[in-house]
């Protein structure tokens, strides 16, 4: 790792705007930018487990390089996944294709949340050395750190892998609040810590998943979940917190409260109208900064459309103190990379 200072980052465009300012041009950068969609993370890719990606510092170096050198984006997001931190700590799971994370042995009593393993800065070396080979060759591209976030990370835990309802996690959130928010508790430690590391390794800003917390009310995510990841964010200090959830609209000024200085939209909410929502939420805060919000989807649907859709979001956009345009969620695998790159120039033609 690279310990002189870059001054180029100061004026980031994502940077600037993470901040509430004034960018020499709207900062993009897309959600799940290095991955499936891109031939050559394919071929690089071909015969190597997602996990064992994770941990190999050149691979993630070259993965989280890829879209950088080829869509021209405004930052660079490390490339992990969101159960990292939970497998370096020694909790037995895998990464199953077609599937998604898949837990050994599902939580469901007290023994089960007392026998969670703690983390150790250590036992994320590889990510650690990983940010060093990218601050090495950024320059002035921010990189930025993300995890997920402990309500998300719980509900793969309680339901032993990906859930449509999440009925079990809902379950044991309102008949055992107390084993709940203990399990919770555990999380927020391991996620706090694994963005700690990465700040002191050098990233620019963090982003916090929640990918699921749309699944609930805004009553029950203040109750048993706002206060853990207010934990989390608020062990993050010196770098921009950006905060995102899908189907969260409901909930964004909630999610601003856990400590966001920047809320990620997704693309069902306008981002004017989000803007409202959190300045009317919070008055005495200062005005609020967004990211987002394309549906990932309208990539496939031509370039008037594209464009037309970018127009309109950048427009929104303004109502906001500052905007970093991104998609409402990931780009999805069948994207085609040129239609990115395209996307990419229509932003950076918005002033």
């Amino acid at each position: 790792m690279s310990d002189k200072p870059n001054p180029a980052l100061d004026a980031a465009p994502l940077l600037v705007a993470a901040r509430g300012g004034t960018p020499s041009r709207t900062p993009v950068w897309f959600m799940r930018q290095a991955g499936r969609s891109l031939p050559e993370y394919r071929k690089l890719r071909a015969g190597t487990a997602m996990l064992d990606a994770c941990f190999d510092p050149e691979m993630v170096r070259e993965i989280t390089m890829q879209p950088v050198r080829r869509h021209d984006v405004d930052g660079a997001i490390l490339f992990s996944d969101i159960v990292v931190p939970l497998k370096a700590a020694g909790v037995d799971l895998d990464i199953v294709p077609g599937t998604g994370p898949v837990v050994a042995k599902p939580i469901t009593t007290a023994a089960d949340v007392a026998a969670l393993p703690e983390l150790h800065a250590e036992q994320v070396q590889p990510v650690v050395d990983a940010i060093g080979l990218l601050l090495d060759e950024l320059g002035g591209v921010p990189l930025i750190g993300f995890a997920g976030a402990p309500f998300t990370l719980a509900s793969y835990l309680v339901e032993g892998g990906p859930s449509r309802h999440h009925e079990r996690t809902k379950a044991l959130m309102h008949a055992d609040p107390e084993l709940w928010h203990a399990l919770l508790g555990r999380i927020a430690d391991i996620t706090a810590e694994f963005l700690r590391v990465q700040v002191a390794a050098g990233v620019s800003a963090v982003q916090l998943f929640d990918s699921w917390a749309g699944a609930l009310s805004e009553r029950d995510y203040r109750e048993f979940v706002l206060p853990h990841s207010r934990r989390v964010l608020g062990s993050v200090e010196g770098v921009p917190r950006i905060h995102f959830g899908v189907g969260t609209g409901e909930l964004l000024p909630a999610m601003r409260e856990a400590g966001a200085d920047v809320v990620g939209v997704d693309w069902r909410t306008p981002l004017d109208v989000a803007v409202r929502r959190l300045r009317d939420a919070a008055p005495d805060l200062p005005p609020p900064v967004v990211q987002g919000n394309l549906d990932p989807a309208l990539l496939f649907a031509g370039l008037p459309v594209l464009e037309r859709e970018i127009d309109r979001i950048v427009a929104e956009g303004r109502a906001a103190a500052g905007h970093i345009f991104n998609l409402g969620h990931g780009v999805l695998p069948d994207t085609d990379p040129d239609v990115i790159t395209k996307a990419v120039e229509m932003v950076h033609r918005q002033r």
